[in-house]
């Protein structure tokens, strides 16, 4: 779950989106995504068949094994000795899964880029019209979908620093998984560069002049940089998002808390252009899949060129 936020894109980039629908030309598209892998992936996720993929089910375990095939098939190795981080939380097991593509520059390298989201969701709730599946698509199958879609992408090209694509568990039991694994790799003394968490894109945001918002927007120079990278207002400011210290409800958080870097969510979910958070109707056929392909797409240049800039542009503001 996560609650985000972004007004105006504080005029970082000149360029303005009229609409999501009329602007769909102007996106940053190299066409490297497949929008039918987005639609399979996400309609596998959010399915009856992973029953709300609550931590500890078997739901979440098919959906773990469906994601470490990804990863392999992909050439995404295994971070760990394999691709689990496992924890116990309340007698609960839960699996991080964590793949690294390796850098190509013997320096840089070492400057980790994290690139996650939780694929865990709340199973069973209150029936409503005699369904209890709470499927969890825009929260979190579509964020979970748009890793695993960057993973295959950086998989098929070279970047000078590594990419560490993790998918965590147990978000809805109070950002569990990520704070483990920030502990984890804080033990294992690895040094991220960024964290660039991704939530809830499964609708367009609406009367924006950028596609997503990022929280803590103010805490660094995250949204100009990938701005100037992008050469598009990608990110912009969401007031709501400060409103409901969406900063410290998602992912993100943690890595913020443990290794004092730049550490973000995006989101399109601005609290008016979905109904259906912690729903039994957050459903595949709710979702708008071009809109996600369009927006895991203009996420590519940022990435990458934050993945092989020489210099360390993105920084914490004093």
């Amino acid at each position: 779950m996560l609650l985000i936020s972004c007004g105006d894109a504080k005029g970082v980039i000149e360029n303005s989106i009229d609409s999501e629908e009329g602007s769909s030309e102007e996106v940053p598209n190299e066409n490297v995504i497949s929008q039918d892998d987005v639609a399979q992936t996400l309609k596998y996720l959010s399915s009856d068949e992973l029953q709300g993929r609550k931590t500890g089910s078997e739901g979440i375990e098919k959906a773990a094994v469906y994601i470490e095939n990804i990863f392999e098939d992909a050439g995404i190795k295994p971070f760990f000795e394999t691709y689990r981080n496992s924890f116990e939380e309340n007698g609960v097991t839960g699996y991080n899964i964590v793949g690294l593509k390796e850098g190509t520059d013997p320096l840089l390298k070492d400057e980790v880029i994290i690139v996650g989201a939780h694929y865990d969701h709340v199973g069973k709730i209150d029936p409503v019209g005699g369904d209890e599946l709470a499927n969890g698509a825009n929260d979190n199958a579509s964020g979970t979908t748009a890793v695993l879609e960057l993973a295959k992408y950086f998989s098929r090209i070279d970047t000078k620093r590594s990419i560490l694509f993790t998918l965590f568990s147990a978000e809805e039991l109070g950002l569990v998984g990520s704070d483990k694994l920030a502990s984890t790799l804080k033990d294992e003394e690895l040094q991220p560069y960024v964290m660039f968490n991704i939530e809830m894109i499964g609708v367009p945001m609406t009367d924006k002049d950028y596609l997503v918002y990022l929280t803590g927007f103010d805490r660094s120079n995250m949204a100009e940089i990938f701005n100037d990278y992008s050469e598009y207002p990608v990110v912009g400011y969401l007031p709501k998002a400060a409103e409901f210290q969406l900063f410290k409800r998602s992912d993100n958080y943690p890595f913020f808390e443990q290794f004092n870097i730049p550490a973000h969510t995006v989101s399109s979910f601005d609290f008016s252009n979905y109904d259906y958070y912690h729903h039994v109707n957050d459903e595949f056929e709710e979702l708008d899949v071009e809109h996600m392909d369009r927006m895991i797409e203009a996420l590519v240049p940022g990435l990458r060129e934050m993945a092989n800039s020489e210099e360390n542009h993105i920084k914490l503001n004093q």
